[in-house]
């Protein structure tokens, strides 16, 4: 938990939620350590996040993350060239899938469906029992990240949500919730993104 105390010594104002972000950070682990995935949603600053998020957990943040020698060896076996560059590059990842990332089905499902259940669409495709789904709204009300989170209920999939103000329904819906201190977007943003470094470096150094 030591990128935790960081995160409270460099923000103090998140010491109201430190117990929620250590919540959240075993329901992440517990949900690799079981090979399963994350699905992360939002929308507009939420959306980058979400992405920014899918950045840092799929490749080496602060570590290296250099494969597994049995991995590379694989590698060699399948193409020997290829394989000794793959296994050289290649990091470590911890699978996660940001859903604001796929134009083609989100327009045809906002074309011929409905805009408001884009996301959970993609839960209910992409989403298996044991995964994680990762809802940021700033308010805790839009609709889409409502959906995604009923859909992610039906299917045996927790919630971790990450809003702001008084957590709006995310904060019902989430098994667990980490609701920041502010009640300005701009501001609940600001504190979203070192929350959630804060949580994929001790998914890395856990991990890695």
């Amino acid at each position: 938990m030591e990128y935790l105390e960081e995160l409270i010594q460099r923000y103090p104002v998140l010491e109201p939620v430190r117990e929620q972000i250590a919540q959240a950070y075993q329901m992440l682990k517990t949900c690799y350590e079981n090979g399963h995935k994350i699905l992360v949603a939002g929308n507009g600053g939420s959306g980058a996040d979400s992405e920014h998020i899918v950045g840092e957990l799929m490749k080496g943040f602060k570590k290296k993350r250099s494969l597994p020698e049995d991995m590379a060896k694989k590698l060699m076996e399948a193409d020997q060239e290829a394989g000794r560059e793959l296994a050289g590059k290649l990091q470590g990842a911890l699978p996660a899938i940001a859903l604001t990332g796929h134009p083609g089905l989100s327009t045809a499902f906002l074309n011929d469906v409905d805009g408001e259940m884009i996301y959970a669409q993609q839960v209910y495709g992409y989403g298996t029992e044991g995964d994680v789904l990762w809802a940021i709204s700033t308010s805790g009300n839009a609709k889409n990240i409502h959906y995604a989170c009923v859909t992610a209920r039906a299917r045996g999939i927790r919630i971790l949500g990450l809003t702001g103000k008084d957590g709006g329904k995310l904060k019902q819906d989430a098994d667990v919730a980490v609701v920041v201190p502010e009640t300005e977007t701009f501001k609940i943003q600001e504190l979203h993104l070192p929350v959630y470094h804060a949580l994929c470096l001790m998914l890395e150094e856990c991990f890695f």
